[in-house]
């Protein structure tokens, strides 16, 4: 009965020193939000690859991570749509304003589609996305000369999975400041 017990205290002891102190709150982009490295991916680094925050974890103004929090980097797009809605409009004009105020910086937008249909077909159809958000923010009074556009069809999904949640976060568009 004692080997018993000093067993289980023994087995309780190992699985408390194995366990960790950050907790992990996976969203449903895929990114991973833990108390220890704040928000964005388990190696510290932003949703868009950049450093979180400054050096007194403040945001450095002109910053990739200035231009998502002010601005909005991301503007999601209707099925087999390229035409921006009101909401897109509306992020677009708030990306337009930043951009000029920091217009020394160029960026590259980048145009995204859904797993469904086929790689030329999304390759196309990100093309028109990138080229409708370059479209409006050059309406908007952004140089063109620091606008580029890249289309990456399905090949770099936002989230992985398979329904209509995955699929309405993975149609878009990415400002990216470069």
């Amino acid at each position: 009965m004692l080997v018993r017990v000093l067993f289980i205290m023994l087995l309780s002891v190992s699985v408390v020193a194995c366990s960790s102190k950050d907790k992990d709150l996976g969203d449903s982009s895929g990114a991973v939000l833990s108390e220890r490295d704040g928000v964005g991916y388990p190696d510290g680094s932003g949703f868009d690859g950049s450093s979180v925050g400054g050096v007194d974890g403040s945001v450095v103004p002109g910053s990739a991570q200035d231009f998502a929090i002010n601005a909005g980097d991301r503007i999601l797009f209707d099925t087999d749509s390229y035409s921006l809605n009101s909401e897109a409009r509306m992020i677009a004009e708030s990306q337009a304003r930043w951009l000029n105020n920091y217009s020394s910086l160029n960026v590259t937008i980048e145009g995204h589609a859904d797993e469904r249909g086929t790689r030329e077909y999304n390759l196309a159809l990100g093309e028109s996305r990138a080229n409708a958000i370059k479209n409006y923010l050059v309406s908007l009074g952004v140089d063109p000369r620091r606008l580029n556009t890249i289309s990456y069809g399905k090949e770099q999904p936002a989230v992985i999975g398979d329904g209509p949640s995955a699929w309405s976060q993975n149609r878009r568009g990415m400002t990216r400041i470069q």
